[in-house]
């Protein structure tokens, strides 16, 4: 595991030498600005883990360049933790209110300020934990709905939607342009209509049922292109590919990260054997060719 990187910002020698080498000693991967400014040229090119801030300092002070920090949205979740001879009340509350997390006061006591220093790693390792977990969740629902190449509805007894894929809500908005939202277009189900409706219920219950619906002569979609050995994103990916989209079109139609879209780009090419957009482009439009074409 990479050690964590703390920047220390301090233009008092004494203090700063402690500090660094306690830091140092523990095996943290330091970074040292003497003023504001110097850390702002350091923060430009790579980002610690959390920052130590000396309170009192020429040119900006603490409290300016942590509110400078916070305002920045590449820096303002980096744990900010003050150190400063300021024991007044009001100056604790002016730290925390500029968007410091801690209050170190000097002269600093070495085993404190790495005590100090340990919880807030461990704090903001666990706040990142929650996020990349929170976004894969979001990341899994977004998918869900979208990936799904059928039209899919879950709908209640009452008419309500629990559920749509993106599919069947594009097909409900252009063929009942108007309906109510989140609930089921009257019409959907009547003989004749514009669409198929295939019906799915569990046996002895009458609560949810499940709807598939289908568009008459409707041409092959992603779904088409899981014989060639894809993953259903892959398989989106290529269809879009196909169809002539960027990367970034892509990331954008799906509601996923570019890099990522670069990703299953470069899977589809290893996983087909070729090595141009253009060729996999060509494999995928020869699968979608409508019959009879």
């Amino acid at each position: 595991m990479n050690a964590a990187k703390i920047l220390v910002v301090d233009d008092t020698p004494a203090n700063l030498a402690l500090v660094l080498d306690a830091l140092g000693d523990a095996g943290y991967d330091l970074l040292v600005a003497e003023s504001a400014q110097s850390a702002f040229s350091l923060l430009a090119h790579t980002l610690p883990d959390l920052i130590l801030l000396d309170a009192v300092m020429p040119a900006m002070d603490g409290f300016a360049a942590c509110g400078a920090l916070k305002a920045n949205p590449a820096w303002r979740d980096i744990p900010v933790l003050f150190m400063t001879a300021l024991d007044e009340p009001e100056e604790k509350v002016r730290a925390f209110a500029a968007g410091a997390v801690d209050y170190i006061l000097k002269p600093v006591h070495a085993p404190e300020v790495l005590a100090r220093v340990r919880a807030h790693l461990q704090i903001r390792a666990l706040q990142r934990s929650l996020e990349e977990e929170l976004a894969m969740r979001i990341e899994v629902e977004n998918q869900l709905r979208q990936s799904l190449d059928r039209a899919v509805v879950l709908v209640a007894k009452d008419g309500r939607i629990v559920f749509a894929s993106r599919l069947a809500e594009a097909l409900l908005h252009r063929f009942f342009p108007g309906h109510e939202a989140g609930r089921l277009p009257p019409g959907l189900e009547a003989p004749g209509g514009p669409l198929h409706v295939r019906h799915f219920a569990e046996p002895g219950r009458d609560d949810l049922r499940l709807l598939i619906l289908e568009e008459p002569n409707h041409p092959p979609g992603p779904a088409a292109l899981l014989r060639l050995g894809l993953t259903p994103r892959e398989a989106e990916v290529l269809y879009w590919l196909a169809q002539g989209k960027s990367n970034p079109d892509i990331a954008t139609i799906l509601g996923a990260g570019v890099r990522t879209v670069h990703k299953h780009v470069e899977n589809i090419f290893r996983k087909l054997g070729l090595e141009t957009r253009n060729a996999a482009a060509l494999v995928a439009i020869e699968i979608l060719r409508p019959a009879g074409r």
